[in-house]
């Protein structure tokens, strides 16, 4: 009869402890660990610029942008996810290092992480009560899919491509123009 090594699943406690001293960032699903993976220049510029256009929108207001390094709680899927960008409105501790009820969630497609994007972030995501704007952008061609809330579910998707000069994030008030999106990546 063939055995199976059984992995134990790891505290949240220890998950969070674990982060503070890693080096690399993981992500965690109900008890387990997922490294990350660096991204390509296109991925990281697409980020920045998005970060930059929310955090020179947001000044002023209660709401902040935040990158790569600030996770996000989804405590009814059990998980902790790093966005490429994500803003929330909530009073925050600077010292912390996750936030539990963001307003817009920002993910930047990558090969090796597409699907889990398009697939267990939509669903886990739409569990959080705050978060009323999903938005997956291609770093390889001019695609931008916002997937708005609409009740208990993201119902309402719109998707922006090179006939498009921008992208209304409702959630934080802004129209963001595509070409400053894809500056110095993609040629429109």
């Amino acid at each position: 009869m063939t055995q199976h090594a059984r992995v134990p699943l790891l505290s949240v406690a220890d998950y969070l402890e674990g982060e503070r001293h890693s080096e690399i960032r993981h992500e965690y699903v109900a008890g387990r660990v997922f490294a990350m993976v660096g991204g390509t220049l296109a991925h990281n510029r697409v980020a920045l610029n998005i970060a930059a256009f929310l955090h020179r929108h947001l000044q002023g207001t209660l709401c902040s942008a935040y990158m790569s390094d600030v996770k996000v709680r989804i405590e009814a899927a059990d998980a902790f996810y790093y966005p490429d960008v994500v803003v929330s409105c909530e009073p925050a501790d600077l010292k912390d290092s996750f936030l539990k009820a963001p307003v817009l969630v920002i993910e930047v497609l990558s090969p090796s992480t597409e699907n889990v994007d398009r697939r267990e972030k939509l669903l886990n995501y739409q569990k959080l009560a705050s978060l009323r704007e999903y938005v997956l952008v291609s770093p390889d061609e001019v695609r931008v899919e916002v997937f708005r809330r609409a009740g208990s579910a993201f119902g309402e998707v719109a998707i922006h491509g090179p006939e498009d000069t921008g992208v209304d994030l409702v959630s934080v008030d802004a129209a963001v123009p595509l070409a400053e999106i894809y500056a110095g990546v993609v040629a429109r």
